[in-house]
């Protein structure tokens, strides 16, 4: 067995012992489920008060107690009646029994606590290591909104306090970069309940980044022989129905709205409006590739439990686009956007990703020929470009095969970001041809994709990996300049309207404060480079340099810094370090 599996045969047996706690501690508990997964476990409970994190410590001292205690986990089994009447103050142990395939039942038994399980488990509660319990949240019973709302205690476990201690560690780092914390510190973005969960205000310090990127996303795409295209937010649902969004996606899209006796839908993708640019005319084999591109805002319907901050909504932009193609031109065409990904991930600063090969799911349209030609194609191109991926079975989309690339942030958290995908289904049902050398029509190769994800995901990924310390280039505000007394605030505007003229961006802070704390708030928002003027520096039309590292540079020419930091910006420097590096 594995260390992953071992790891995982304890934390589940984790999960068992907590729940052995809390019933000892509370009166009339009733159980859900308390699986293993990543780091650690889960118990979910039904108990007649709400859990705090006062209650943790208690709970923590009793797992301690029993894990002390060296109990046996015992497996036992035995037939549906048996289970029946051993859980029958338990109703969600009752309502998985009945859903058991064969009459047969397993149960593990230690010290006071019986539970449904079908293991496996370690030999005793001794060989517990390391643990902690993390927090409490909510969670419907099975995830269904319509079912009761239990009391889900998580909890972290490890071979070792050092591996225990290293990993919350690097959680309390994750919780200083959360980009929902940092959002609000740095006036990102905000989401507010009286618009609606999930739905994001770019404040204009987040929109100011989101704009740099966009304009840099346009400005390669049009290098690289795309067409900027705009297609409306709602389409009647009949054209849904058509592409079968509408059958293997309807539980996340919005209801229809009538609009003259027509029923619309929010698009949740923007690919039909693409398709539909494309049948406006006649095309030629000559006229083909055709690489439509949008930075298109769509909507799917999210339940209020998965959305998290910026990271997962429920309107966002995806920077799409769609390549309408002849069947030679799917290697040449795929093999370009896996460029344009790379590129796009190295200026932003992630160099370490992961490819995965997603297969035809259970559900889908289309011929098995068609899936496995599509397939086929992508792991060839991958394999000519020399990328390492692994398959990811079943996870393709139900039109077509996909490559999927997880980015990993500074803390090495995935993050879904570019994604193609071969699609020989659409063009077939909207009739989406070409005329070929024969006259005759034929089919074209539609092919999705992103570079990016959705602006977003992307923004909370980038605030995470740089934990706010955003390279200058996509800084909001690059310099602030900090006059010491009123008397320097005209050489402070001067400096800034240099700074301007070189599109810096940069502002005075005139207020009637200390300069120590304005110095400290400017480190505190995260801006690249502080500039202090006074007696000094006035007389000898120069600055005083600070950086937001804390770095105290001293005085410099104003020219001597304009330059250094023009070259940092256009060199587009990947991290804050480098940017630094003055």
């Amino acid at each position: 067995m594995t260390k992953e599996e071992n790891l995982e045969k304890m934390r589940h047996s984790t999960s068992h012992v907590m729940a052995e706690a809390v019933q000892s501690l509370f009166t009339g508990v009733r159980f859900g489920i308390g699986p293993a997964i990543e780091d650690g476990f889960y118990y979910d409970f039904e108990l007649a008060r709400p859990l705090t994190p006062e209650d943790l410590p208690a709970i923590e001292n009793k797992i301690r107690e029993i894990v002390d205690a060296d109990y046996p986990f015992i497996r036992e089994e035995v037939d549906k009646e048996e289970a029946r009447q051993l859980f029958a103050d338990q109703p969600y142990k009752l309502e998985l029994i009945d859903e058991f395939p064969d009459n047969r039942v397993t149960i593990y038994k230690q010290g006071s606590f019986a539970d449904l399980c079908r293991g496996p488990h370690v030999a005793s509660t001794s060989e517990i290591k390391a643990f902690k319990l993390t927090h409490i949240a909510g969670a419907y019973w099975r995830g269904d909104e319509r079912s009761p709302m239990l009391q889900r205690i998580y909890g972290v476990a490890f071979d070792s306090e050092a591996e225990l201690e290293g990993y919350l560690a690097r959680q309390a780092e994750a919780m200083k970069r959360d980009h929902r914390k940092l959002g609000k510190e740095l006036d990102i973005f905000s989401i507010h309940e009286e618009i609606g969960p999930g739905l994001v205000c770019w404040h204009p310090r987040g929109a100011l980044i989101r704009q740099i990127i966009e304009d840099f996303w346009k400005a390669e795409h049009i290098k690289r022989g795309y067409d900027i295209v705009y297609t409306p937010h709602i389409a009647k649902l009949a054209l849904w129905k058509t592409s079968g969004h509408w059958d293997f996606y309807r539980d996340y899209l919005y209801s229809p709205i009538e609009v003259e006796g027509q029923e619309y839908i929010l698009r949740p993708m923007n690919c039909l409006g693409h398709i539909l640019i494309y049948n406006s005319q006649l095309r030629s084999y000559r006229d083909l590739p055709l690489r439509y591109a949008e930075l298109g805002t769509v909507y799917r319907y999210e339940r209020t439990g998965v959305l998290h901050g910026m990271a997962r909504v429920r309107g966002f932009t995806q920077d799409d686009a769609h390549i309408f193609c002849r069947p030679d031109q799917i290697e040449a065409e795929v093999a370009g956007v896996l460029k344009l990904a790379q590129l796009m991930m190295s200026t932003f600063g992630f160099n370490d990703y992961e490819l995965l090969l997603s297969t035809r799911p259970e559900r889908y349209v289309g011929s098995i020929q068609m899936w496995d030609e599509a397939t086929d194609s992508l792991a060839t191109v991958l394999e000519k470009l020399e990328l390492p991926y692994d398959l990811d079975p079943g996870e393709g989309v139900f039109y077509g095969p996909k490559i999927d690339i997880k980015l990993r942030d500074a803390l090495g958290h995935a993050w879904q970001g570019p994604t193609i995908q071969v699609d020989f289904n659409l063009p077939e049902r909207f009739d989406v041809c070409y005329i070929g050398d024969d006259g005759a029509e034929h089919p074209v190769v539609m092919i999705h994709r992103t570079v990016l994800g959705s602006m977003e995901r992307f923004v909370a990924c980038l605030t995470e990996h740089y934990g706010g310390v955003f390279p200058v280039w996509l800084s909001p505000l690059q310099v602030v300049i900090i006059p010491i007394a009123d008397r320097h605030v005209d050489y402070a505007q001067q400096i800034k309207n240099e700074l301007e003229e070189e599109a810096i961006r940069s502002r005075v802070d005139e207020r009637a404060e200390r300069m120590s704390w304005k110095i400290r708030e400017a480190q505190l928002q995260k801006i690249p480079y502080m500039l202090i003027v006074g007696d000094k520096e006035v007389e000898s039309s120069n600055v005083s340099l600070r950086l937001r590292s804390g770095e105290d540079v001293g005085m410099r020419s104003l020219l001597q810094v304009k330059s250094l930091i023009k070259a940092v910006i256009e060199a587009r420097a990947q991290t804050a370090l480098e940017g630094e590096s003055i």
